[in-house]
């Protein structure tokens, strides 16, 4: 991005400086490195955003499966015994439950149980 001399390209240069505070080096002190540096790491805070969901949802699954293992049910069978009783609970609310409340948790394992049989 290209901006003329003075009070605005002083702004920007500023305003890189600051997002590139903490990088090693050049990478925050030479402006040029800097601008590349910055676009680089925005590229890949975008896409990590998108990947930490990912991965929380496959931490959730694998504490539910995990749970219900010690109940004598599978994941994929508890969670259509749920869908089939109408239970609209989201994986992260169900993880949290089989973490902190087992009660809960044992009573929602035999509802879907029960609609699986």
């Amino acid at each position: 991005m290209r901006t003329k001399t003075n009070v605005a390209r002083k702004k920007f240069m500023k305003k890189q400086l600051r997002r590139a505070k903490g990088f090693v080096g050049g990478r925050r002190k030479m402006i040029r490195t800097v601008m590349e540096s910055v676009e680089r790491a925005e590229v890949y805070a975008t896409r990590d955003r998108r990947t930490r969901k990912r991965e929380f949802r496959s931490l959730w699954i694998t504490r539910i499966s995990a749970a219900v293992a010690g109940k004598g049910i599978n994941y994929s069978r508890f969670m259509s015994g749920l869908a089939k009783a109408g239970v609209n609970i989201d994986r992260k609310m169900l993880a949290e439950l089989a973490v902190r409340d087992e009660a809960a948790f044992t009573q929602l394992v035999d509802l879907a149980k029960a609609k699986t049989a």
